[in-house]
């Protein structure tokens, strides 16, 4: 593994567990600081605890995505401390799996405001930022949800395909500026997200996350000259995509 993020700051929502915990560990290997981002601190302060002990740079702080005043007031942390935000990964996402008469609206404006209105409103912030240094990098994590559906999943698709729309036009709109957008559509993987909610789950079908982790990686390493708009990670055996 290289160093091409030596010196970045980036900001990862989510990044407490999971697939976020990874991101933050290939991005922290590679010399980025890494500001762990989520609603569960403690989980953050794990997350950034476990990289301080292999000498990696990681600041944990506490986030709502759904909360827009929190998101100012971290963004503007993570600038000032940083002298500059380079990069944020919109990771955090919920799910509530119950078929549509089940389902209520406050479950659906859950699911909405953490997994499509929360990356509009970190993004919004963070071009704020990044507009004046003409450079810059947003990371959508979609899914395989953003290209075909299935059942009881009506809130969780409506947020993926959402953001994967939201990802395309932001890319057609911020690059102009120098900004980058990716959107990294995400098979299925080993973590709390799939596992605590499906225990009888074939894990033998799921992927490690740091293996999208190092999709996000890659996709923040490409030189200015270049963006990767779109990347789709799947395991071998993945059964949500033929």
């Amino acid at each position: 593994m290289g160093d091409e993020l030596h010196g970045q700051s980036v900001l990862v929502t989510g990044g407490g567990r999971g697939l976020g915990a990874a991101i933050c560990d290939a991005l922290a290997a590679d010399g980025a600081k890494v500001f762990v981002a989520d609603i569960d601190e403690s989980t953050a302060r794990m997350c950034a605890e476990r990289l301080h002990t292999r000498g990696l740079a990681a600041e944990a702080m506490r986030m709502d995505v759904t909360d827009e005043r929190d998101i100012a007031q971290t963004i503007a942390r993570v600038h000032e401390a940083s002298r500059g935000l380079d990069a944020v990964v919109n990771n955090a996402a919920i799910d509530k799996t119950l078929p549509i008469d089940e389902l209520s609206t406050a479950d659906w404006d859950r699911v909405l405001a953490t997994n499509l209105r929360g990356p509009f409103l970190v993004a919004r912030q963070a071009v704020k930022y990044m507009r004046g240094r003409k450079r810059g990098h947003i990371v959508n994590i979609a899914s395989t949800a953003s290209k075909r559906a299935w059942p009881n999943a009506s809130a969780y698709h409506a947020t993926k395909w959402g953001l994967l729309g939201l990802s395309h036009a932001l890319h057609a709109e911020l690059r102009p500026l120098g900004i980058k957008v990716t959107a990294v559509i995400a098979g299925g993987m080993k973590t709390p997200f799939l596992l605590d909610r499906f225990p009888d789950i074939d894990v033998s079908t799921l992927q490690d996350p740091a293996n999208v982790a190092r999709a996000v990686r890659f996709a923040l390493s490409m030189p200015d000259e270049s963006v990767v708009a779109e990347i789709m990670v799947l395991p071998m055996r993945e059964t949500s995509w033929p």
